[in-house]
């Protein structure tokens, strides 16, 4: 995996426990981890833990719909927001940062499918 962000300067920071966002909040930008480890909570249940590299809030970016999961700071955090017009460059000028997305949706997808017939 490529960490697109690796040197973003821009970035927010929230510390342990902090909500970066809501189950069911209206949603229209992505995060990439820059520090830390952030949780990702559907009712109640944390389904992943995202580190550094990675992003999350995809889904929201490419839907537009509302979020399908809540996100929390599990450590102190430095967090590149990643809105519409950003996301569309990235896709425009790194095919591959698109084919990532679709990787780590689809990798997201076929976890969440296993763990409804186990």
């Amino acid at each position: 995996m490529i960490d697109y962000f690796v040197n973003a300067k821009e970035f927010v920071e929230y510390k342990a426990g902090q909500v970066i966002f809501e189950e069911d909040q209206r949603g229209d930008v992505m995060y990439a981890i820059k520090e830390g480890l952030v949780d990702i909570i559907h009712k109640g249940r944390i389904i992943e833990t995202i580190q550094k590299g990675q992003f999350f809030g995809e889904m929201a970016i490419v839907d537009k719909l509302v979020r399908s999961a809540q996100a929390v700071a599990k450590t102190d955090c430095k967090i590149v927001v990643v809105n519409r017009h950003r996301f569309l460059f990235l896709v425009q000028e790194t095919p591959t940062f698109a084919l990532e997305i679709m990787q780590v949706m689809s990798e997201r997808i076929r976890r969440m499918i296993d763990d409804l017939y186990q």
